[in-house]
């Protein structure tokens, strides 16, 4: 079964280079999505937990599920059927999801309503991470370099274009149609850079992975990157710190690559299987799971240096998860499910 970005991923090759300050499309209208009593048994991408107060799930349709307790989800009232990738929260009332049709949503009152921030179904491309660093300034990014930033919490958001993520040549070859071709040249844009697939913050550092070894790391959140020296061909879909500090990159079919040095150099782990890695969770006691398709389940005790292969039986491609008190809770494309951390310790 396919990733996520994957299955969210129907784009174009136009850009929307005017500034947008939020709100719908005037040609395609938003629909609310339909309250479903099986919600929480389809297509899940991604889970929040604040403060192990509550955690937060997003999927397809525009799904957002709320629970108090990992076991029993209910689900939010959401102004959009859009395919969601991802969430979070920067305090207990906070939080923002973003997806397909570049759409943000908002909340206000802990996840049980959202708001349309922004939502862009002409320009039809998805939105795949969202970060914020206090309640004014975030970032969210998606396919082919799309990047959006806010200093308002997302009353207005603004495109950005990072050219300097892009090879020489690019650059060279961008700066020649901007003189030449301005219609060409604002096409380019839309599809030069790779789609931007996470975003991880690693104190001052931001960190971001994507299309075909795409990786980079940014000390001014975001404003510019340092495009990290390649060590891979292949998309990468998560980076995260291991328990020992240092990084850990996961991606498509089966690859995972270690660093002990900051980014700037990577060894690559044999894994147990080929499926490719979606996202990475750690424990208190030490332990990284890697999440993927195909139930993969790979589980490593030594700081990521090797993994035992735990993979579930169902074979369901497992696409994000969270430690949530005693419990690992995934998100699936059968959602959600829970491991007892003590039936694997």
């Amino acid at each position: 079964m396919c990733n996520k970005y994957i299955w969210l991923a129907a784009v174009s090759a136009i850009f929307m280079t005017a500034s947008t300050s939020s709100i719908a499309s005037e040609t395609i209208k938003p629909v609310a999505a339909y309250q479903a009593p099986l919600a929480s048994k389809v297509l899940l991408t991604d889970l929040a937990n604040f403060d192990n107060q509550f955690l937060t799930a997003v999927g397809e349709r525009g799904h957002i599920l709320r629970s108090t307790d990992g076991s029993h989800w209910q689900q939010a009232q959401v102004p959009v059927q859009a395919n969601l990738s991802a969430v979070m929260f920067i305090d207990k009332q906070h939080g923002w999801a973003v997806g397909h049709d570049a759409t943000i949503l908002s909340t206000s009152d802990s996840g049980t309503s959202w708001q349309i921030q922004q939502f862009l179904p002409n320009l039809d491309k998805p939105l795949f991470d969202v970060y914020f660093r206090n309640q004014n300034q975030g970032i969210a990014v998606g396919a082919y370099g799309m990047f959006y930033r806010t200093n308002d919490g997302g009353s207005t958001w603004q495109p950005e274009f990072h050219a300097e993520l892009l090879s020489e040549d690019d650059q060279d070859y961008l700066l020649e149609l901007q003189e030449t071709d301005a219609q060409a040249y604002a096409i380019e844009q839309g599809v030069i850079l790779p789609h931007f697939n996470r975003v991880f913050a690693d104190g001052n550092l931001l960190y971001m992975v994507g299309e075909a070894g795409f990786a980079a790391k940014s000390t001014d959140f975001g404003q510019t990157w340092q495009r990290l020296e390649a060590f891979y061909n292949g998309s990468m879909f998560d980076i995260a710190r291991t328990p020992e500090m240092n990084l850990l990159a996961v991606g498509l079919r089966g690859h995972a690559f270690r660093s002990v040095d900051q980014g700037n150099s990577w060894q690559e782990i044999a894994l147990p299987n080929h499926a490719t890695v979606n996202s990475i969770v750690t424990d208190a006691a030490g332990h990284i799971y890697l999440l993927g398709n195909a139930g993969s389940f790979l589980i490593s005790q030594d700081d990521g240096e090797s993994f035992s292969d735990h993979s579930l039986a169902d074979g369901k491609a497992i696409v994000s998860g969270l430690v949530w008190q005693d419990k690992l809770i995934l998100v699936t494309e059968i959602g959600i499910k829970t491991i007892n951390l003590s039936e694997l310790n």
